[in-house]
């Protein structure tokens, strides 16, 4: 019966530690920044130029 309970309260202690861990590394990391307006390249830039050029080779 004293094996078991130091080895709950081992079992315990290392889930704690564990969530305690990855609670705090999720709290301190910053997303990194997204930046859309500064693209120099989208999709429908690309799109549209490549349908230019299409238009362009074929007539």
């Amino acid at each position: 019966m004293k094996f078991e309970t130091i080895m709950l309260n081992g079992l315990f202690a290392a889930c704690i530690a564990l969530c305690v861990l990855v609670m705090s590394a999720m709290l301190r990391i910053t997303p990194a920044s997204v930046q859309l307006s500064g693209a120099t390249h989208s999709a429908t830039s690309h799109c549209a130029t490549a349908d230019a050029r299409c238009a362009r080779d074929a007539g």
